[in-house]
């Protein structure tokens, strides 16, 4: 009887043993599986954070185009109003209006680089290039030459009939 329950005893040690092994196994698994999804995350996230250094370029360059449309517009404003009104007020008013448009088309077009080249916050290295700073230096300073060429032709052109 002793010898049955050696056997069993045997049998039971064995199945125990059997048991640690797959339970062991299955931490194994489960620990190299954690580690997979860890490094999955944290790849997710360095690629989050790119995309989102990518849609900051993109919003800064947005936002530059704003300036430059605005500074359009407004030049585009005072050359007119030279000569939609002219003989409907008087001069001074024409150069007054004029002025204060074309002197803000060239402060937006000054504006449009300064926040371009100097945006605050250093973003993280996105993918996407930036414009070469030099030709937005030269664009806009060609703009704001023209911008003041029609400020002296509002003041030193003719006005009225």
């Amino acid at each position: 009887m002793q010898a049955a329950d050696e056997t069993a005893s045997e049998n039971h040690l064995k199945a125990s043993a059997e048991t640690v092994a797959q339970t062991s196994r299955a931490v194994k698994s489960s620990t190299e599986t954690v580690a997979e999804s860890t490094a999955t995350m944290k790849d997710s996230a360095d690629r989050r954070t790119e995309l989102a250094a990518d849609r900051t370029v993109l919003a800064a360059e947005r936002t530059y185009a704003a300036w430059i449309r605005t500074g359009l517009a407004s030049l585009a404003s005072g050359i007119g109003a030279k000569k939609l009104l002219e003989g409907v007020v008087p001069d001074w008013m024409i150069i007054a209006t004029g002025s204060l448009l074309v002197l803000f088309s060239a402060f937006c077009f000054v504006v449009a680089v300064w926040r371009e080249l100097f945006p605050g916050v250093k973003d993280p290295d996105p993918a996407v290039r930036r414009l070469p700073s030099a030709l937005l230096i030269v664009a806009n300073g060609f703009l704001t030459l023209v911008a003041l060429a029609a400020l002296a032709s509002i003041w030193f052109g003719r006005t009225g009939g």
